[in-house]
């Protein structure tokens, strides 16, 4: 029996970026880049994927999107077998800016309100981290801002930070992909006691840095030798953007999450935001490999729904979303 409150919810959910330099698998920032899906229940499952990108996604139910919804709906006891799912993202796959974190927050937001909102936002990000791994990219997606999380496997923690208002992101997004799973496998199985406390001391400094709005103690708390070092060798230019992105302007450099895509915090007020620009994108593409940069903002909200009305009905997905895609 099909049980449901709303028969179409449309959620944006927003990009991420984790780990900001030394907060490996704690901290992370909501982008303002975004994924949009639309989910109904249906007669018969439907998935259609919009926009180039897309190619390999699944279009049936081992589509992730639909595994997600069906979890949020068998632990609240409905039964929605079928659906029709609809996605568009200007989030890149596979760069590093929380492509698959978004896909399963937005997922959580819509099949969570189109059965009446019954799991609660710390359920939401439980279930995420679960799926995902980690709490930083899903907790930044669907609480926005800026998240310190902690999660032990068995239970996630965060707390969202506002951020400043001055402060922008700068991404250098490479034109080729980086699976986590390579990048993960660039890690070593231990590390040096030092290297433990030199990242316990950054992180530490960098909270403190972004919760007071310390933007000048950016540059002194980004820093890393956890996994930065060890992924350096599979992006080309990564090394010098990391010693020397201060030096044209910015707060601080990361490799933004697993990557490839470099992140550069920058204080808006800067005059050399031109600058800065072109020596990432140069750094880039002196070693081989084009970028395309993007200037953005942290976001300050998680997944927005719209439920719309039976008038709106024969409104596409890319209709309803036209004025807000930025991706070509």
């Amino acid at each position: 029996m099909i049980e449901t409150v709303h028969p179409r919810v449309i959620v944006k959910v927003p990009a991420s970026t984790a780990n900001l330099g030394p907060g490996f698998d704690t901290l992370g920032m909501a982008l303002s880049l975004y994924a949009w899906i639309e989910m109904s229940a249906s007669e018969k499952t439907e998935i259609t994927l919009y926009g180039s990108g897309m190619s390999g996604i699944p279009t049936d139910k081992s589509n992730l999107i639909y595994k997600v919804a069906q979890q949020v709906f068998q632990e609240v006891g409905v039964s929605i077998p079928e659906l029709r799912i609809g996605m568009y993202s200007d989030i890149p796959l596979t760069r590093g800016l929380g492509s698959s974190a978004s896909a399963i927050v937005g997922a959580l937001a819509a099949a969570n309100h189109l059965t009446g909102s019954k799991l609660s936002q710390d359920r939401l990000l439980q279930i995420a981290t679960k799926l995902e791994g980690h709490p930083d990219n899903v907790g930044a997606s669907l609480m926005g801002g800026i998240i310190v999380s902690a999660w032990d496997g068995e239970r996630a923690e965060a707390i969202r930070l506002e951020p400043h208002p001055d402060l922008e992101v700068l991404v250098a997004i490479p034109d080729f992909q980086l699976s986590t799973d390579k990048a993960r496998h660039a890690l070593p199985e231990s590390y040096t006691k030092q290297d433990a406390v030199y990242n316990v001391g950054r992180s530490s400094l960098l909270v403190a840095a972004l919760a007071s709005g310390e933007l000048g103690m950016i540059r002194h708390a980004m820093k890393d030798r956890l996994h930065q070092p060890y992924r350096a060798s599979l992006i080309p230019g990564m090394e010098q953007i990391l010693a020397e992105a201060t030096e044209y302007g910015a707060l601080g450099a990361a490799l933004s999450g697993a990557g490839p895509t470099m992140l550069a915090l920058v204080d808006r007020r800067s005059r050399r935001k031109q600058e800065l620009e072109q020596f990432l994108l140069t750094s880039l593409q002196h070693q081989h490999s084009g970028a395309e940069a993007r200037w953005l903002v942290p976001c300050l909200e998680g997944p927005v729904i719209t439920v719309p009305d039976s008038s709106e009905d024969d409104i596409t997905l890319m209709e309803w979303i036209k004025g807000d895609i930025t991706a070509c």
